[in-house]
């Protein structure tokens, strides 16, 4: 195989981690009918302490850690917002994008002042499973939270599918006075989806900073979670075609890295619109045919 395809899928998985871990915590708020857009200031807000913990104790498993606490954090505010006082999902969710964003930024200039270089730490090293093999190997060299991602596709699915707890969350998107005239507590279910998938936006985030980058930046999202949203629709709500739409997503951008650097004679944002274009002909075709949860965007309220 050539060896630019090897390395066009090798980057395709690690371009591909944050979308995977973004779009299932949006696909477990939405599931729940609620539209979380405050996806993006997680996602920011996941980083920024995820970066600050690592550095502070060393440990990146521990900036993982907070990160993931920091976004169900996030998503238990959302929860109070949307879903016990009832407010506007949008209004609520550009909020604690705006809010969050903003509160990274200024904990950012609190902590490091103003550097002329940004502040980086020893990011998280590539696995090699399958060491020198052919192909495979050098596929296959991707950071712990890369396969970690990749685990929690089935495991989402299981968990939506094939318990009980994912029962509810699909009756209470689809039908909250059905699910509620059942015995299932509504607000408890849409909390404990919001905390989970906020949880897992704020991994996302993480990834970029302790993995990626090594390093937390003002642009680091750079539109991710947006992103995460129009895979939501591509996937049809469903974790399996998340995946493959991330992935496009992921190859299209890798993709777009490579050619800048094969000497095209092209302006560089030509290269960098690509992958959003590519996302925004396929939520086009995919789009059409979209079966949302019935409840998404409709505010509960018990009689």
């Amino acid at each position: 195989m050539d060896i630019f395809l090897i390395g066009l899928i090798a980057a395709t998985l690690r371009v591909a981690t944050p979308l995977i871990l973004g779009t299932l915590g949006e696909l477990f708020c939405e599931r729940a009918g609620i539209l979380n857009l405050g996806i993006e200031g997680i996602m920011f807000f996941g980083a920024f302490v995820g970066f600050v913990v690592a550095g502070a104790s060393g440990s990146l498993w521990l900036g993982v850690l907070a990160a993931i606490l920091a976004g169900a954090l996030a998503g238990l505010l959302m929860a109070f917002l949307a879903v016990q006082l009832g407010v506007n999902q949008h209004v609520s969710g550009l909020g604690i994008t705006l809010l969050l964003t903003g509160f990274s930024l200024f904990s950012f200039r609190l902590v490091f002042g103003e550097p002329r270089v940004p502040p980086s730490i020893d990011p998280f090293s590539r696995l090699s499973p399958l060491g020198e093999t052919p192909i495979l190997g050098p596929i296959f060299e991707q950071y712990a939270l890369t396969y970690i991602a990749l685990a929690i596709v089935p495991l989402v699915w299981w968990a939506l599918y094939r318990t009980s707890f994912g029962l509810q969350i699909r009756a209470v998107g689809e039908n909250p006075e059905a699910a509620d005239a059942a015995g299932v507590s509504v607000y408890r279910v849409r909390y404990a989806a919001l905390m989970i998938g906020s949880g897992l936006m704020g991994a996302a985030g993480a990834f970029l900073s302790l993995a990626q980058l090594g390093a937390f930046t003002y642009g680091i999202i750079a539109g991710r979670g947006w992103v995460c949203i129009a895979l939501i629709i591509f996937g049809n709500w469903e974790p399996i075609k998340v995946l493959w739409g991330a992935l496009l997503f992921g190859g299209v951008f890798a993709l777009q890295l490579r050619l800048q650097t094969s000497g095209l004679q092209l302006p560089y944002e030509v290269f960098l619109a690509l992958p959003y274009l590519v996302t925004i002909a396929a939520l086009t075709v995919a789009g059409r045919n979209a079966s949302y949860p019935a409840a998404l965007l409709k505010p509960y309220k018990r009689e």
